[in-house]
């Protein structure tokens, strides 16, 4: 991809899990960005696409708008499972490192926060690694998000402990006022 090249938002299924796999396993392999030891296989990938659709929450890939090859993904998932968290998420992205620096992060994650707050969603956490993911955390800061707090030495992975820095932005109204539909 060159800098000049475009970039297509669209929606991920799950015939998607192959490529969204491929570019995420290296992320869980040689990285830190994810608490994840052992890449997921192609059908927990499309599992994990499909449940994200199931519950009306975006999963987005950013594709190369000539070659159509996958340069990064984005996701809106339940922050929490119990039920009064229904209107918060976190979100994840993942680049692929040859598409770092162009923008298609800051791209995909626009996308997922626009389609997250026409969705009444009120609130987005952002977990972070710390140290090693500052440009995530530079990302998040660039689209509105603000630190909350930090969870140190809280992760182990490659041998070292590893914290967890929250961030979070409201949507909408946020908490300013109910949401459309309390269900």
């Amino acid at each position: 991809m060159r800098p000049s090249d475009p970039v297509a938002i669209v929606e991920a299924d799950p015939d998607d899990a192959n490529a969204v796999q491929a570019l995420y396993a290296p992320h869980v392999l040689t990285g830190t960005a994810t608490f994840e030891l052992v890449p997921p296989s192609r059908d927990d990938m499309a599992r994990r696409i499909a449940a994200v659709r199931e519950a009306g929450l975006p999963w987005l890939l950013a594709r190369d708008g000539g070659d159509g090859r996958l340069l990064g993904y984005a996701y809106a998932g339940p922050f929490r499972a119990r039920p009064a968290y229904r209107h918060t998420v976190e979100d994840s992205v993942y680049v692929d490192p040859a598409a770092a620096g162009r923008g298609v992060g800051t791209t995909l994650l626009r996308a997922v926060i626009d389609r997250c707050a026409a969705a009444d969603v009120r609130q987005m956490v952002a977990v972070i690694t710390t140290p090693g993911s500052e440009a995530s955390e530079a990302l998040h800061r660039r689209l509105g998000f603000e630190t909350i707090g930090v969870l140190p030495g809280v992760g182990r992975k490659f041998g070292r402990w590893l914290g967890t820095l929250y961030m979070q932005r409201a949507l909408g109204d946020g908490q300013a006022t109910a949401p459309r539909a309390e269900g």
